[in-house]
């Protein structure tokens, strides 16, 4: 969801994110299930990570994840291509003293100077791209040998339909309407099958499951809704 690349840029998915951008770190509003979520994904990603790891996070939006690696002690690089959303990433970091920078940036961009990272996270940001297949290869032409890639993204299910959609945006309207498309997730197979044919090796795959009764997401071995990939260049 924190959004885009040009391998995968949508005038219309930055349009609608930077709409969202003075909201971003409300934790009641739109980005609510982000803000609950994202502990889980960053805890499942940090222990992946040696400290102090260079991370590039893509479609880092407003900065919740971007911020998140770098308060934990990772030299991150936020991109998007959403500017407003950057500037409340910019102004949210001012003076926490972080190992943290954002740029108005594509992956294409950054490939195209010979750039290379050590981590790259992708979180919520695969379903909103028109091509999923490039935006992967983009990603794994990023990381250095050896470098780890981290994707989260929706399974194609008919709970992550009920759930994501009729439910989150339609039902509880936690998310605006439209803001995902139910066609555009991808089950695990297919995303371990993009990263493979970007010459990734998958190491690891975990759900991200909410408990209502506790108000709060835990990680799972339930991949039929929300689910975490890594992948490492060899």
């Amino acid at each position: 969801m924190e959004a885009a690349t040009r391998a995968g840029v949508s005038p219309e998915e930055i349009a609608r994110f930077d709409a969202l951008a003075g909201q971003w770190w409300d934790p009641n509003g739109p980005m609510r299930p982000l803000h609950r979520m994202n502990p889980v994904r960053i805890g499942w990603i940090d222990s992946r990570l040696e400290r102090g790891t260079r991370v590039l996070d893509v479609g880092c939006g407003a900065g919740l994840a971007a911020e998140e690696l770098a308060r934990r002690g990772h030299e991150v690089l936020g991109i998007d291509a959403a500017e407003e959303a950057l500037a409340v990433a910019r102004k949210h970091a001012e003076g926490r003293g972080f190992p943290l920078s954002y740029r108005a940036a594509t992956t294409g961009e950054l490939l195209a100077e010979g750039a290379h990272f050590r981590a790259i996270t992708a979180l919520e940001v695969i379903e909103h791209v028109p091509d999923p297949a490039a935006f992967v290869d983009e990603l794994a032409g990023l990381l250095e040998p050896g470098g780890r890639l981290f994707l989260s993204t929706l399974n194609r299910t008919k709970r992550s339909w009920l759930m994501a959609i009729a439910g989150a945006e339609y039902a509880l309207r936690l998310l605006p309407v439209g803001t995902h498309d139910w066609n555009k997730f991808l089950p695990p197979d297919e995303l371990a099958r993009l990263a493979r044919a970007a010459g990734l090796r998958v190491t690891d795959t975990a759900g991200m499951s909410f408990d209502p009764l506790r108000g709060r997401w835990r990680i799972s071995h339930d991949l039929g809704i929300n689910y975490l990939l890594a992948a490492e260049r060899p």
